[in-house]
């Protein structure tokens, strides 16, 4: 039974309350327990006259009262629910529920996780087992029948995948399971995007007998994805798509990030009514843009918003050179024209304004290129010679193309993979018994391994190498007679790599074949260490190992156990090959979720002849009121006992001492003392803890944490102990020793001040220590967190230190204030000394303190603060490391920069936050004191 957002379980309960006005007749004939008086019998008569109740009747209060009471009662046996949920019947002698966890399910996992969840209770009250599967899951995770209660444990183990649904698989599995079933339910727990394969899947799971179809699915589909990121000419482009479902105007904001996961750029994205697709360009500079790493959509938490980049993303710059002049007449005959139209995509290219090879090399290593191509270039300048050579070893990749000057040449033994006999080769025509040469597979352990040797291109004339024992390693592409057309070898740590053939179509028509471009893209991803040119080699199989993976989040994580290598030419992700890079240090590929042509389709509703109950995924919001309606009953039980004693006189001023009352203060007596000898220390006021109490509070005493690690608790004390004694010599202060406190177990109301430095390496206190701290610090205790890294990586989002990051884990769990730097007005700055920084062993680092904001009479007071003290302050400039000293009294370590006098200051900051600490900001009062002083006189 359900009125509106109430619903009863047992509705016909309340038809209890017929009797509340017989109860209110019975109620209204039981008079009240006469109040027992004593003379004089005067008084007696002027007390009753004032009542305005007969004895014959109960007062109407007291009877409205306890009509309330027994409504409640009525109420709460009633089984009343407030916000019910909707009841997803599942009948049959089985429920399946098949839920999608890919990557799109990620933002509202925990609300498809309760609908889930509700399915089972369902089941569970219906006694009916559960089939359970989820469709980015391996197929060998068990799916059921389950008991309900083990069907809840495989849900809430479950988790949401970085990958596409399989749904053929998971349905196929289902639909097996529930062969040994009559007429089983089948509950489908949809994501809203359509997959491959989900007519075929749909027609196994809904195919057979099923009693009905519970169909849930989001009501609005949102997730945005990206499909492509692109290092274009003129800036960086990358692609979002969406679901048509989701046709009103949109605007996101991408953000380009850097191996560090820094944010280097922001790029805007526009969905126009009823577009699915949007475009968005990071217009920074060409060496910015190299650094990107990964781009993310914000505010989007899911692996499909996140697209992670390679070498492939990033454009080198490429320098030409060639010793031919330039046919404007016939551009086609140009050396540098095919490379120049195959390279332009993917790389920026440069070249030299001068002809001079000993202007125009300088000229091009000046700017700095991954690699450098050299068409038909023969004999290298001697100026120019040694300092390509050294470009070579350092990294760079120089490409050289055959040709007439080059096969004149003589053998240049570094700046050649291989030794060239002189002159060239021809193949064909009419004085040659050879035919033109076609390219054979290239080699498996060259960069072309799995590319597909060109049919269609043919060779009809070379330059030869000298066969020798190194020639076969260093070759990269040979012809059908086995001759080498492509080599490369290792210089250092650059390349050298060189085609055999001309860079134009007249020796061969490889350059403008589609091959060409393909092998002049796998040499530039080498030029940038995208792998070692025996990196296949060392790949077991070929396979690339995992190296990081997209989490179903967005976060890059380590690879999951199920992770597999990833061998070459698998472009689908899967379970064995999620979204992430692939490598090592020596080279990483990209493997994202969706392809450039990828879009999202909204999921239909599988056309079928069940009756089909349709859902949306909520939460489980009712909540039972039989408790709370019981215990309200029970408070006006209590009420309406009191209300009796009351009117019995039991608590009058001084009443009468009856036997009953006689009898009853000695069964009081008796417990008592009964339980004083059962427990003896009860009986006593004074408790073994009250004399360390009453020490501690004798004294002032500075208190700092203890750690565990004794180096650091040593340091502390140390630093507790010159401040200690700095603060005798100066001030009509004399603090008592220092005191080390375990925050889990020692009282901390004894101390004003508790220093405590974050140690990374301690273990991190317990839920209850950390509520024992944020009780002191609303009690009007303060703690004076010390990160002490001043001088390692700062406080920003991307590179915080593990000491910073431990304080952040500990105030994410206390009632920490907004803070702010110390004001240059603040009271800290004045209280005993003038003290404009707060230096420690370490400079640099503010002191944080809890923000105040200004007041309206801020113009006229010399200080920002209000009537309290902060509770917390925060430094990273080891204040105890500072105010350190040994026995002798001597400082025990140095300061950073050594300046004696920055040790000075640091022990009068001590000072004034110890003065701050017992007098609070009484001198910001101090401008009122000539006021005060002419009124006192008055």
């Amino acid at each position: 039974m359900s009125w509106l957002p109430l619903s009863f379980g047992a509705p016909l309960v309340l038809a209890g309350l017929l009797a509340l006005p017989l109860i209110w007749w019975l109620l209204r004939l039981t008079p009240p327990k006469p109040q027992t008086e004593t003379f004089p019998p005067l008084k007696i008569l002027a007390r009753v006259l004032r009542k305005e109740e007969t004895p014959h009747s109960s007062p109407w209060w007291l009877t409205l009262l306890r009509l309330l009471m027994a409504a409640l009662i009525i109420f709460a046996l009633a089984d009343p629910v407030f916000n019910p949920r909707e009841r997803m019947s599942a009948s049959g002698d089985a429920v399946a529920i098949v839920l999608d966890n890919g990557w799109s399910t990620a933002p509202d996992w925990e609300r498809r996780v309760a609908t889930a969840e509700r399915l089972i209770t369902d089941a569970s009250a219906a006694g009916i087992p559960v089939v359970l599967a989820l469709t980015a899951e391996p197929p060998s995770t068990e799916i059921g029948p389950f008991e309900a209660q083990a069907a809840l444990d495989h849900l809430r183990a479950a988790a949401p995948r970085p990958v596409p649904v399989d749904r053929p698989t998971a349905f196929g599995r289902v639909a097996e399971a529930l062969a040994g079933f009559a007429a089983p339910s089948v509950a489908v727990l949809a994501d809203g995007l359509a997959a491959e394969g989900d007519e075929q899947a749909f027609a196994a799971l809904l195919g057979n007998a099923r009693s009905n179809l519970i169909w849930i699915a989001p009501e609005q589909i949102t997730s945005l994805a990206l499909t492509a990121a692109d290092n274009e000419v003129d800036g960086f482009r990358v692609t979002a798509v969406r679901s048509s479902a989701d046709p009103a105007p949109r605007t996101v904001t991408a953000g380009a990030f850097d191996e560090r996961g820094r944010r280097i750029a922001d790029a805007t994205l526009g969905f126009g009514p009823g577009e699915t697709m949007a475009t968005g360009d990071f217009t920074v500079p060409f060496e910015l843009r190299n650094d990107f790493a990964s781009v993310a959509i914000d505010g989007e938490p899911q692996a499909g918003a996140v697209r992670v980049l390679d070498e492939n993303a990033k454009r080198r710059r490429v320098g030409l050179l060639s010793q031919a002049e330039a046919d404007q007449a016939q551009p086609l005959l140009s050396p540098l024209f095919y490379i120049r139209k195959a390279m332009q995509p993917f790389a920026d290219l440069v070249e030299p304004t001068s002809a001079d090879l000993a202007q125009a090399i300088p000229q091009l290593l000046e700017q700095r290129p991954a690699m450098i191509v050299m068409a038909d270039v023969g004999v290298v300048p001697d100026g120019a010679r040694q300092a390509l050579i050294d470009w070579v070893e350092q990294g760079g990749t120089l490409v050289r193309f055959a040709g007439s000057r080059l096969a004149a040449a003589g053998n240049d033994e570094v700046l050649l993979p291989v030794p060239l006999r002189l002159g060239e080769r021809a193949l064909g025509g009419a004085l040659s018994w050879t035919e033109p040469q076609t390219v054979r597979e290239f080699p498996a352990t060259g960069p072309f391994a799995d590319l597909a040797p060109p049919s269609e291109v043919t060779v009809t004339r070379q330059v030869l190498a000298e066969p020798n024992a190194e020639l076969a390693e260093r070759t990269w592409a040979t012809l059908a007679d086995g001759t080498p057309l492509i080599t490369g070898t290792r210089r250092g740590e650059g390349s050298v790599v060189l085609f055999h053939v001309t860079p134009e179509a007249t020796w061969s028509n490889l350059p403008i074949s589609g091959t060409f471009v393909e092998m002049l893209r796998r040499v530039v991803q080498l030029s940038r260490n995208q792998g070692r040119l025996d990196a296949n080699a060392e790949t077991s199989g070929g396979g690339l190992p995992p190296f990081r993976m997209i989490g179903a989040d967005g976060v890059l994580v380590p690879p999951p156990a199920d992770a597999r290598p990833l061998e070459p030419g698998v472009a689908r992700v899967s379970i064995e090959n999620p979204p992430g890079l692939y490598g090592g240090d020596e080279g990483v590929v990209a493997h994202n979720l969706l392809n450039k042509d990828a879009q999202l389709v909204a999921l239909a509703r599988p056309e079928t002849g069940l009756p089909v109950t349709e859902a949306s995924y909520a939460f489980d919001q009712a909540r039972d009121l039989r408790g709370p309606l019981f215990a309200l009953a029970a408070l006006l039980m209590v009420l309406d006992t009191l209300a009796v004693l009351w009117m019995g006189g039991a608590f009058a001023r001084r009443p009468r001492r009856t036997g009953v009352a006689v009898a009853a203060a000695a069964l009081v007596a008796f417990a008592f003392g009964l339980a004083t000898f059962a427990n003896p220390t009860q009986a006593q006021d004074s408790q073994p803890d009250d004399q360390a109490a009453i020490e501690a509070i004798s004294t002032t005493r500075i208190a700092y944490v203890i750690t565990g690690n004794s180096s650091v608790d040593a340091i502390s004390r140390a630093g507790m102990t010159g401040l200690t004694q700095f603060l005798i010599d100066k001030t009509a202060l004399e603090p008592g020793e220092p005191a080390g406190v375990d925050i889990a177990t020692d009282e901390l109301s004894f101390y004003p001040l508790i220093y405590w430095p974050i140690d990374p390496d301690a273990a991190m206190p317990s839920p209850e220590a950390i509520a024992r701290v944020d009780a002191y610090m609303q009690g009007g205790g303060t703690v004076l967190f010390d990160t002490r890294d001043q001088y390692s990586t700062g406080f920003d989002m991307g590179s915080a230190t593990p000491a910073t990051q431990r304080l952040r884990d500990i105030l994410g769990n206390l009632n920490v204030p907004a803070l702010e730097p110390v004001p240059a007005d603040h009271v800290l700055t004045k209280a005993f000394f003038i003290v404009p920084e707060f230096y420690g062993r370490f400079t640099g680092s503010p002191l944080w303190v809890e923000a105040v904001p200004t007041s309206t009479e801020a113009a006229d007071r010399p200080v920002r603060t209000g009537d309290g003290v902060t509770p917390i302050m925060i430094t990273a400039n080891d204040l105890a490391g500072a105010w350190a000293v040994d026995a002798s009294g001597e400082p025990m370590l140095p300061t950073v920069p050594a300046d004696p006098m920055q040790r000075v200051y640091a022990l009068r900051g001590g000072v004034n936050i110890m003065m701050y600490m017992l007098t609070g900001n009484y001198k910001s009062d101090q401008v009122h004191v000539p006021v005060l002083l002419e009124r006192l006189g008055q």
